[in-house]
């Protein structure tokens, strides 16, 4: 390992982490982001009347999808066994913005972080594909970590 940095080897090139020494525990992570949209389409995605279909149960499926795909589309992630993967969305009409929460666990050696964040990345670019027609400018943002449990370094807090 090369300055500390676990994807790295002695050359300096990336390699996969090598975590056949590690012990299985139970693993959980939470993540969540937001989309920010025109009022009229968050009116359309409550009402069921977007064109596409029903937006959230489609996103539903897409992110946990993308959850199941991580390890394809994140070149250093080891494949997992997800145990459960669950989404959950908040329609803020305040705001103009679909909150969306996403959880994973496995059992394992590995984290189950990166799956979580590309659970709710796929969710939300899902509610963007499905929208789309009607709403260009929708914003995307606040991806982030919530909270992970289990592994070595035991629990993560976001602040």
């Amino acid at each position: 390992m090369k300055d500390g940095l676990t994807h790295i080897n002695q050359e300096g090139r990336a390699k996969m982490v090598d975590v056949s020494e590690k012990s299985e525990t139970k693993r959980e992570a939470v993540a969540s982001a937001k989309i920010y949209m025109k009022k009229e389409t968050l009116e359309r995605i409550k009402e069921g009347t977007m064109k596409k279909g029903d937006v959230l149960s489609v996103a539903q499926v897409g992110g946990i999808m993308g959850a199941k795909k991580t390890s394809d589309i994140i070149p250093m992630c080891h494949p997992i066994m997800i145990s459960g993967c669950d989404i959950s969305f908040n329609l803020d009409f305040e705001n103009n913005k679909v909150d969306i929460i996403a959880t994973t666990k496995t059992i394992g050696q590995t984290g189950i972080e990166m799956e979580a964040l590309s659970a709710v990345s796929i969710a939300a670019l899902t509610i963007y594909d499905m929208c789309k027609a009607i709403d260009k400018e929708m914003i995307i943002s606040d991806i982030k970590l919530l909270k992970k449990t289990g592994g070595k370094l035991g629990t993560f807090i976001a602040k």
